[in-house]
């Protein structure tokens, strides 16, 4: 079933939307849970809240593509359920690790400062993915964004561990060095 298909069975409120979502995007949510959350059964309940929020939020959108309006969502979810555990302060699991390696990057701000600044920063990193080469974006995204460990994103890439944190490096530098000459740091 296509996306727009399943969209309009939100927005009838109709069951089969949860069910289409979890047929075509429940792998690629899960696995994104899973590498934030480290934890199967904490994935499975984030999983549902996607289901949930994307049922209580469908009215007021209309994602045109929805496995990357789903995959965000199960993403802030996620990191949400992540900050009220509190295991970031007990280490573990890629997320922390993969947010510890963009930490260098990312400037500090205030509240309001800081949405204007996440804005624009979301601009220059989109900037920079359109500027990579696929593979480059590929293992990008698939470290900062689905939090997937080295070792997963090595074997999906036929590369090895090493090239990968290679690459991920220079990828971060590129990004600081864009950064600073746009003046965020």
């Amino acid at each position: 079933m296509h996306d727009a298909e399943i969209v309009a069975l939100y927005w009838q409120r109709e069951p089969a939307a949860i069910d289409e979502s979890a047929r075509k995007y429940g792998a690629y949510c899960r696995s994104i849970a899973r590498n934030i959350l480290n934890n199967d059964e904490d994935a499975e309940e984030c999983l549902n809240d996607t289901w949930l929020g994307a049922w209580n939020s469908m009215p007021e959108h209309r994602p045109e593509r929805l496995g990357p309006y789903l995959g965000k969502l199960t993403r802030w979810l996620s990191l949400s359920r992540r900050r009220k555990q509190g295991r970031e302060k007990n280490g573990g699991g890629e997320a922390a690790l993969a947010l510890e390696e963009l930490a260098e990057c990312l400037p500090g701000g205030e509240d309001t400062e800081r949405e204007i600044e996440l804005r624009e920063l979301g601009r220059a990193l989109n900037r920079l993915l359109d500027a990579m080469r696929p593979e480059e974006r590929s293992v990008f995204l698939a470290r900062y964004w689905l939090c997937a460990p080295i070792a997963e994103i090595a074997a999906r890439h036929g590369f090895t561990q090493g090239k990968v944190k290679t690459m991920l490096r220079r990828s971060r530098l590129k990004l600081q060095k864009q950064l600073r000459e746009e003046g965020y740091r």
